[in-house]
């Protein structure tokens, strides 16, 4: 009775203190006709903007529920007041929750209210929140359709979202409402191919799963026209190099259509959604690389199809579960394009621990994969397989063996012969199986089994199986001619035992008895009537019908004389032999991966796998249109970047680049090569572009006359033979010294390091054109004039400016000497031997980053010996080191003696074998040994190289995935011009600066100098100072070691 207080106030004091409490009887009609009064007063309490008029109504409502009354009429009332609140929260969980606790009541009443909250969240600022709207979309569409056209408005908001939480989420809301409107992802599409990468596992297996329908309805079929390839021009000549074999009709149709067709060209979109898929393959998802693998192998040309084996391959290693459905599709896959599994046939052997459905579906691939080649190492498998005690398994087995033999035509006969030695197995099923396969072998070729066809009538002496008896009856009964004088002795034994047979036997003994009845009367007319008499009353009324049909077939009467006249072409009508193919053959018309593909039958919600079109459909669709105001912005940097500065003999030619060359795809990205503009890299250097230009502009003539002569004189001087060239010690000792003074340059104040390019573009030139010419001579800038002709003042005038901007470009030919960019090691000298511990002798060493002149492939080591004792140190040398596996060492000549006082140099070469392991070797004198030890940087063990940026961006299509490494950072502001980010690069590895066309983007090459791998480092670097690091290398260690010490170097 402790609520009825409660109660009696809800009433609004109605009750009088000694009135009796109505509320606790349920049948009390007093008690609803009061709350009916109220009723209609609770919405508007709800619909208040006063908390407390809320509450009251709440309590009120809860009251109403706990007596029994239906208040589902107010549900609409009370979800707006308890959701919206929450969906107005300033915590972007709550509101996320908020909504999806509200789109999940399915409640129709209640389907303006969820608009409503689904339209308020697809604008908010939190991307969560975002993405709880979109998985809020299909839920509104199941309960009420009508709103399709509303929440496409919302779809196509959402579609537009940058951001990668929500891009997977809206994708497969389009994916359930609208999967036919494609033009929504027209101006979506490279958004969604670039961020892809970086969107959730679940959400890539959507976005792709999409891509890949919407690809097949807007690129054309790049296996349509193979043979007539841009990058192969002659299998124009030669025909299409296919797996299946086609029919001469299918090739002559070919032969006429393929001449009247263009040459194939691919699609930059449909390249780039190849190349931004292909690094997905290295996912640790299953569901990702399944998805990616159907996509390759439904829109990859024939040649690019096969990169998806090895990561399917690789999915093997993972649940019996995700092995099962990889295997369902590299069934289907094998058929079409058995070249792509072959090299891991081994793959596919089976283990005794696999379960059953597994070991089938290796069968069905070892069996696809067989061909002439492998046959016998596939048919030893199979082999083994037989003896297996999963009688299943076997059975298939034996099956697989069928379908080898009736495919490759050489090893039918060993194939036959193992089938009928199983003939003698003791189980039922091995011998039913092998009964049933070579019954369908030898329909083949009959004429040439007549030995194998008498064996197995041997058999049905020993044979007990009813299913592998009645087997070897058909056998004899329709190929009774090969064997006329066995077959009859047959239905005398079957005569016999005939009471005793299973029905299905007794059925074949019929048909064998009419059979020789219409071959060979003479000898088996009375064994028919006797075996036709038995059947007569046999029990089971199947064997009985069939006996009393077959008598009115073969025995002339009058009733059925017309019967009787074509009962030979009824019994022994020739019957075209089975054709042994894989259950996977027509499976390819399902998306592979989907659900109907592994059950083969569609399956609800299915969409169908689009046909190429005939003709592309217009490729500017998916063009999205630049902004004005950023085309205002950056009016001045596209005006450099028009100035030409290389030759066009020498420029990068795009137009010949094969339809495969991994083309820049979006249109507002870099599709111009690096042979556009070599002033707009310079245009990169200094953030006060603007000002510099007008600042060059004043300086007049007076600058360009000077550098002009500065010009010729630096050209008069670099006429020499060219057999000496950069290898002569004159070159080597300019190198040297301007390599010394750079280095001491670097080596100043932190103050001095910050000043940017634009500083050094004000200086006026009079006082450093000597330098400013010796500091473009080292670049060698005459290799991009004819060597031929004299030097003359051209248009394109040096100017100090430009060869500021220029410093770190690798703008010299490979053959340049490496050490023309970072001669000196940013690590400096360090100790190797202290002069305590060395009795007076004091060891350092720095690496030169010359090239070793013993072995190229070792890295150069300066030894710098100093003797601080009283006494001469006599036979220095190094003793034998103990190294590890893979590391050697070019020792330097012995030093004789070393005076006290004096100091004394020496190279010696070590091959690190690419790896930071420590050289340990002993420093010997005539007295003492010391141990030391030298582990290199990881920037030491690489050389520079010189490329395009067409050649970086192509080699670096080749090391993606596993091989790229990608970190963030904040460059600080001592770290912002492009002097210094290059310096402090170059001087933590010994990497070659790579041209580039954007501003903010810097590119580095090398090479490892044991193996040769390439290393190729990208700075995006931005205007705020995020930036990111990518390094792409084969040697994963050497990657991730040197991300680490290049963002240590940038970020300190």
């Amino acid at each position: 009775m402790s609520a009825a207080p409660a109660y009696s106030e809800d009433k609004g004091g109605s009750a009088g203190p000694g009135e009796p409490e109505y509320g606790h009887d349920p049948a009390s009609g007093g008690i609803f006709s009061s709350d009916y009064k109220r009723h209609d007063d609770l919405k508007e309490m709800l619909d208040t903007n006063k908390d407390s008029l809320k509450l009251e109504a709440m309590k009120r409502i809860v009251a109403m529920i706990a007596r029994g009354k239906n208040a589902s009429d107010l549900f609409p009332a009370v979800v707006k007041n308890v959701a919206c609140k929450n969906i107005e929260d300033p915590n972007q969980l709550i509101r996320a929750s908020a909504l999806r606790v509200l789109s999940s009541i399915r409640v129709p009443i209640i389907v303006p209210i969820m608009m409503l909250a689904i339209k308020e969240a697809a604008s908010d600022m939190s991307p969560y929140v975002r993405k709880t709207a979109a998985h809020a979309i299909p839920k509104l569409y199941s309960l009420d359709s009508d709103q399709k056209d509303q929440l496409i408005e919302v779809i196509e908001k959402l579609l537009a979202d940058k951001t990668t939480l929500v891009a997977g989420s809206v994708v497969m809301a389009f994916e359930e409402v609208c999967p036919e409107r494609i033009d929504l992802i027209h101006k979506n599409y490279r958004k969604l191919c670039n961020l892809l990468i970086d969107v959730e596992e679940w959400g890539q297996v959507v976005i792709i799963s999409m891509l890949t329908r919407y690809a097949r309805t807007q690129f054309l079929s790049p296996t349509q026209n193979e043979s007539l390839l841009e990058e192969n021009p002659e299998k124009a000549f030669y025909g299409s190099e296919e797996d299946e074999a086609k029919g001469a009709g299918s090739e002559e149709a070919a032969a006429t259509t393929l001449p009247a067709r263009k040459p194939y060209v691919m699609d930059p979109d449909h390249r780039l959604l190849l190349r931004n898929t292909k690094p997905l393959l290295q996912s640790r998802s299953a569901a990702v690389v399944m998805a990616v693998a159907q996509l390759y192998f439904h829109l990859a040309p024939k040649a690019e199809v096969g990169v998806i084996a090895k990561a399917l391959v690789r999915l093997l290693r993972s649940h019996s579960e995700v092995q099962y459905v990889v295997l369902q599709n590299v069934a289907t896959m094998s058929i079409k394009r058995r070249g792509m599994f072959e090299p891991y046939l081994k793959s596919f052997y089976i283990r005794s621990t696999d379960p059953t459905q597994i070991k089938i579906l290796k069968l069905e691939v070892l069996t696809n994969l067989a061909n002439e080649t492998n046959i016998p190492t596939v048919l030893r498998e199979f082999q083994t397989y037989i003896r297996s005690m999963d009688k299943d398994f076997v059975a298939a087995t034996i099956q697989a063996i069928g379908r080898c033999a009736t495919n490759i035509g050489r090893v039918r006969d060993t194939c036959l012969n193992g089938l009928v030695q199983l003939l003698s197995n003791r189980d039922e099923l091995v011998v039913a199986e092998s009964v049933v396969v070579i019954k369908k072998l030898l329909q083949m070729q009959p004429a040439q089994h007549g030995e194998i066809i008498k064996h197995l009538a041997k058999l049905t002496d020993n044979i007990q199986v009813p299913m592998a008896r009645a087997s070897i009856l058909w056998l004899i009964g329709e190929y009774c001619e090969h064997v006329p004088r066995i077959a009859p002795d047959v239905l005398r034994k079957m005569a016999k035992s005939f009471t005793a047979e299973e029905d299905i036997v007794k059925l074949q003994v019929i048909n064998l008895a009419a059979k020789l009845y219409l071959t060979n009367s003479k000898q088996t007319k009375l064994l028919t009537q006797y075996v036709l008499s038995l059947a007569k009353y046999d029990q089971n009324y199947d064997i009985r019908d069939r006996a009393r049909f077959t008598r009115q077939l073969i025995v002339p009467s009058e009733q059925g004389g017309a019967l009787s006249r074509h009962a030979k072409k009824l019994f022994l009508a020739p019957k075209p032999a089975p054709v042994l193919e894989s259950s996977f053959k027509d499976r390819d018309h399902f998306q592979l991966g989907s659900l109907s593909h592994l059950l083969n039958a569609k399956a609800t919600g299915y969409q169908e796998l689009p046909d190429w079109p005939e003709e592309a459909p217009d490729p500017s669709v998916r063009n999205v249109e630049v902004p004005e105001w950023t085309k205002c912005s950056n009016r001045e940097k596209r005006k450099e970047k028009e100035k030409p500065f290389y030759s066009d003999s020498e420029g990068e030619s795009g137009p010949t680049e094969s339809a495969d060359s991994d083309p820049e795809t979006e249109s507002e990205s870099d599709s111009k090569s690096s042979s556009e503009s070599g002033s707009g890299e310079s245009s990169s250097e200094s953030d006060n572009e603007d000002q510099d230009e007008d600042e060059e502009k004043g300086r007049g003539s007076e600058s360009e006359q000077s550098e002009e002569e500065g010009e010729k004189r630096k050209m008069k001087k670099k006429k020499v033979p060219e057999g000496q060239g950069e290898g002569s010690s004159s070159d080597e000792g300019s190198d040297s010294s301007s390599s010394s003074s750079e280095s001491e340059m670097t080596s100043e104040s932190e103050e001095e390091q910050v000043e940017p390019a634009s500083w050094r573009k004000k200086t006026p030139p009079s006082g450093k054109s000597a330098s400013a010419a010796k500091e473009v001579s080292l670049l060698d800038l005459e290799d991009f004039t004819t060597p031929s002709v004299q030097p003359v003042s051209s248009p394109t005038v040096v100017s100090t400016s430009l060869a500021a901007d220029l410093e770190g470009l690798t703008l010299t030919d490979a053959s340049l000497v490496p050490s023309l960019l970072s001669p000196v090691s940013g690590v400096g000298r360090q100790e190797l031997l202290h002069r305590v511990a060395g009795e007076g002798l004091a060891v350092d060493y720095a690496f030169s980053r010359q090239p070793f002149s013993g072995d190229p492939h070792m890295v150069s080591v300066h030894i710098y010996f100093s003797n601080s004792s009283d006494a001469s140190i006599k036979g220095l040398h190094v003793g034998t080191p103990k190294l590890p596996a893979g590391i050697s060492i070019q020792e330097f000549p012995e030093i004789e003696s070393l005076a006290p006082g004096e100091s004394a140099t020496a190279v010696m070469g070590i091959n690190f074998c690419d790896s930071t392991q420590a050289a340990n070797f002993q420093l010997c004198t005539q007295t003492r040994q010391f141990y030391v030890s030298i582990q290199p940087p990881v920037g030491e063990l690489m050389a520079p190289v010189f490329m395009s940026e067409n050649e970086f961006k192509k080699e670096q299509g080749k090391l993606m995935g596993m091989n790229e490494i990608t970190e963030k950072l904040t460059l600080p502001d001592t770290c912002r011009s492009d002097h210094i980010v290059v310096q402090k690069v170059t001087a933590t590895a010994n990497l070659g600066r790579v041209p580039c066309g954007t501003s903010d983007e810097y590119r580095f090459a090398g090479r490892t100098l044991t193996s040769g791998s390439l290393v190729l480092l990208t700075l995006d670097a931005r205007p705020a100072g995020t930036a990111q690091l990518t390094v792409n290398s084969e040697k994963m260690v050497i990657g991730t070691m040197l991300v680490k010490d290049v963002i240590q170097a940038l970020t300190q």
